[in-house]
């Protein structure tokens, strides 16, 4: 009797090691984080500024994924701390992570990290709606909710008078989600080795099975 064959599982890729390719591409998105805040920003309330970086922050995790998204902004905060005025306005030095905004700083890169996850989520290729929900999620609930108990914390405000005061930046980070989602869906279609990456293939369908036959032959319906 022969033994009945086994199927194999597919194996899991391997996460590849971290070359020279993908550290030049966390440079240039953590410079392009450092060009969006040359416009400067304005202030409200004489607290946290209002600026265009958190573009960048959405744009990292979205196209360089989980770790090197995360990496990218550890960098350009590294170049930050050593004084390089990387931030809107020109700001740097290590007096800016004991300022209001020191904990949306920090929140770039736990929400990088997260936007990664959710867009490349089961290494799949990303799409407008769960590219959206990743860069909402991670590019403004993560980041308001590391930034905006820190900033209570540095200003002595309440809390929740805190929360309040923030919702003014909310309109504007949604219209930042919108546009980091045209930006990685364009790519998407237009140059998918922007992402360096291999995609789930879509799992395929089960073929139908043949009707049984009847016992003259035919397919019985």
């Amino acid at each position: 009797m022969t033994d009945s064959p086994r199927t194999t599982p597919a194996a899991r890729p391997s996460r590849r090691a971290i070359d020279a390719t993908d550290l030049a591409r966390v440079a240039v998105v953590a410079a392009i984080v450092a060009v969006l805040g040359l416009p400067g920003g304005f202030t409200v309330f004489g607290a946290v500024p209002i600026t265009a970086q958190t573009l960048g922050v959405m744009l990292a995790g979205a196209l360089l994924g989980l770790w090197l998204g995360a990496l990218s902004m550890t960098v350009l905060l590294a170049l930050v701390a050593a004084g390089l005025p990387l931030l809107a306005g020109g700001r740097g030095g290590i007096g800016v992570f004991v300022g209001p905004s020191a904990g949306y700083l920090f929140g770039w890169i736990v929400g990088a990290a997260v936007i990664g996850l959710i867009v490349h989520a089961g290494n799949r290729k990303p799409v407008a709606w769960r590219t959206l929900v990743g860069v909402i999620v991670g590019g403004i609930l993560v980041v308001y909710a590391v930034g905006i108990p820190v900033q209570s914390l540095v200003t002595r405000l309440p809390l929740g008078e805190t929360a309040l005061t923030s919702l003014v930046f909310v309109p504007g980070d949604l219209i930042k989600a919108v546009i980091a989602t045209a930006v990685v869906t364009t790519l998407v279609r237009a140059y998918p080795r922007a992402f360096r990456r291999t995609w789930a293939a879509k799992a395929a369908t089960a073929p139908e099975t043949a009707p049984a036959a009847g016992r003259d032959g035919a397919p019985v319906a």
